[in-house]
């Protein structure tokens, strides 16, 4: 009976170490085994051994990504009031013995680590914010996420951590500079459309003058065109009339006529046209012998510049 005793006990204390010689690590963590509170080595994921009684699980420490939301103000260089959001997301340096220590024993525990750590990154976006001004902000937040990661990349580092990401969700402002800020826009868009619109006319004038300008050019243009055809046409009558009235006396004077007729004639004409085409219109014509006489000595001298003479005579107005 004893014996079986002694067996038993010694059976359930095998099991009992057994038991708290294995340590099974999560895949994702660490364990850091300290002997007497010492350090003294890392267990990685998987079915792990440790001496019994004499060597403990100081902690258990996650290698994987970490987020963690912030809330905080700031305050501009004009004195406005920003309320930023951002997300913070970090993790262990490495698995490396050095950073697994420093993430181990550098905090108390990770309470006091995430405080530090939030503080940071608050005091840091408020260090920045202070030089600026509030019309700045709002463009300027990828300059703060870079001011922050340069800021922190070195202390993390001594930490046992790196900064993955740090993104600004939302920057809003009080009411009051909200308002204001809409006004601003407002009252910028306004001056906006009035610009466009004044340019829009002056476009629209200027190409309307230019509209102007080439009409009339292309008017004077047609008209002076008008009058050289008009002058020509004139000319060119002339001409034929000068040269029917040379044939017409050339002929007469042939035939031994007298070619006095011939300014009667279109004398004669000439006081027909009047009579059918005037409209009423009023003309005064010399119908003496001296008026008819200087009117031929004229035609006469016109049919002399053409090269036909009427032999020297001085026309009489006929019977």
């Amino acid at each position: 009976m004893e014996l079986f005793s002694t067996s038993f006990f010694l059976f359930l204390l095998l099991i009992v170490v057994l038991y708290l010689s294995v340590v099974i690590v999560q895949q994702g963590t660490v364990a850091v085994i300290t002997i007497f509170g010492k350090y003294r080595r890392i267990m990685t994921p998987g079915l792990n051994f440790k001496i019994p009684f004499i060597e403990f699980v100081f902690r258990r420490i996650s290698i994987q990504n970490r987020s963690v939301e912030l809330e905080f103000q700031a305050i501009t260089g004009d004195q406005a009031n920003v309320r930023f959001k951002a997300m913070l997301v970090y993790s262990v340096l490495s698995q490396e013995e050095q950073a697994i220590k420093a993430v181990a024993f550098k905090f108390v525990d990770q309470a006091s680590f995430m405080q530090a750590l939030i503080r940071t990154v608050e005091g840091t976006i408020r260090s920045f914010v202070a030089t600026k001004r509030q019309a700045e902000i709002l463009s300027l937040r990828s300059e703060i996420v870079f001011h922050v990661k340069e800021q922190l990349d070195e202390l993390l580092v001594g930490w046992g951590y790196h900064l993955i990401d740090l993104q600004l969700n939302d920057i809003t402002f009080d009411e009051a500079i909200l308002r204001s800020m809409t006004q601003v826009v407002a009252s910028n868009n306004l001056k906006a459309a009035a610009e466009n619109e004044g340019q829009a006319l002056l476009i629209t004038k200027t190409k309307a003058a230019e509209a102007d300008g080439n009409a009339i050019k292309i008017s004077a243009e047609a008209e002076r065109l008008a009058a050289q055809l008009r002058g020509q046409g004139v000319a060119l009558f002339r001409e034929e009339v000068t040269k029917g009235m040379a044939l017409a006396v050339k002929e007469m004077k042939d035939n031994n006529m007298d070619s006095s007729l011939v300014l009667f004639s279109m004398w004669t004409e000439a006081i027909r046209h009047f009579a059918e085409y005037g409209k009423g219109n009023v003309i005064f014509l010399d119908g003496s012998n001296e008026g008819m006489q200087k009117t031929v000595q004229q035609l006469m001298g016109l049919i002399q510049m053409n090269g036909v003479g009427l032999e020297g005579k001085t026309p009489t107005k006929p019977s």
